[in-house]
């Protein structure tokens, strides 16, 4: 393994293993969007060299990262060094550093391990999915997809929660912001439907639109600015989010015809955020708290829709 650079950290990961192909897979991804990220990769599995090659069982057997200066660290304090670096993540980092959460989060990871060979064992009966969808597509591709089922299902309910409230309160503005971009909302789940097969859709539909909806309703209870700050918040993370998957198939290619799809929705997407940041105005330091509770879920919900 060729030395790396004094700040760069290298990810030891087992690549045998469907459940952390995925992750890494996913975490190259947005090391790639951010210049590499001072991260390198190697999977052990496949390794080479003679150094790793020695402690290659127990290396296999917990996830560990390696600082330049050849120290290591693994479990959940492995994963925090990771997340520091990944834009998207470093919330979970900063997260960590609250008293008592690192060791939460090795005890969870500790009981994650005690169940991950029915885990892999079920991903790997899950993962031709992908070889089935045809040429171009990946694991990657499809969870990403279908986190973008998920997202598009929620953002539909988003706005009929929204269209609820000022039906009810006789606002005729906030009800034909609400339809207008619902009705582009429902367009994108349709297109989106296209692509991603019913099996390979989240199981979580149901929690998603209940979400959604109250994503909707609740601000909507407090009147138009705070809705317009919350569909700005929304956006911005999707925005983000759409981005990741278009350096994805820009750099790696993918199936014809999703990337023009992808570009498309996430013009629409912008253009709601844009369109609901003017209206709002500068937020009150209570709704941007909201919108950052808003920002988190949504990175939250994302990651559970890429999994189940």
């Amino acid at each position: 393994m060729p030395a790396p650079p004094d700040d760069s950290l290298t990810v030891l990961y087992d690549g045998a293993c469907p459940l952390c192909r995925r992750e890494i897979a996913h975490a190259q991804g947005l090391a790639q969007r951010s210049g590499g990220a001072g991260l390198c990769f190697v999977d052990i599995s496949q390794t080479t060299d003679p150094a790793l090659q020695a402690e290659q069982q127990r290396l296999l057997a917990r996830f560990h990262v390696q600082k330049a200066d050849g120290s290591r660290l693994d479990g959940a304090a492995a994963f925090v060094a990771m997340w520091a670096r990944l834009p998207g993540w470093r919330w979970l980092a900063r997260l960590s550093r609250l008293p008592g959460m690192l060791w939460l989060m090795e005890r969870s990871y500790n009981g994650f391990l005690r169940v991950r060979p029915a885990m892999q064992s079920l991903a790997r009966r899950l993962e031709p999915a992908a070889e089935a969808s045809g040429p171009g597509w990946s694991t990657y591709l499809v969870r990403e997809l279908r986190s973008d089922h998920a997202g598009e299902t929620g953002a539909v309910e988003i706005y009929r929660g929204i269209a609820a409230v000022a039906r009810r309160r006789g606002d005729a503005e906030l009800l034909a912001f609400a339809q207008a971009h619902g009705a582009t909302e429902s367009e994108h789940l349709r297109l989106i439907e296209t692509w991603l097969p019913p099996a390979q859709r989240s199981r979580l539909l149901g929690p998603w639109r209940l979400a959604g909806w109250l994503t909707g309703a609740l601000p909507a209870l407090a009147g138009r600015r705070a809705v317009y700050a919350t569909i700005a918040a929304v956006e911005t993370f999707v925005d983000r989010h759409y981005q990741q998957q278009i350096d994805h198939i820009r750099a790696h290619g993918g199936p014809d015809g999703l990337l023009p799809l992808l570009i498309q929705c996430q013009a629409d997407e912008c253009h709601h955020r844009d369109e609901a940041a003017a209206l709002a105005g500068a937020p009150s330091w209570p709704l941007r708290l909201w919108c950052r509770v808003v920002g988190s879920g949504s990175a939250a919900a994302v990651v559970l829709a890429r999994r189940i």
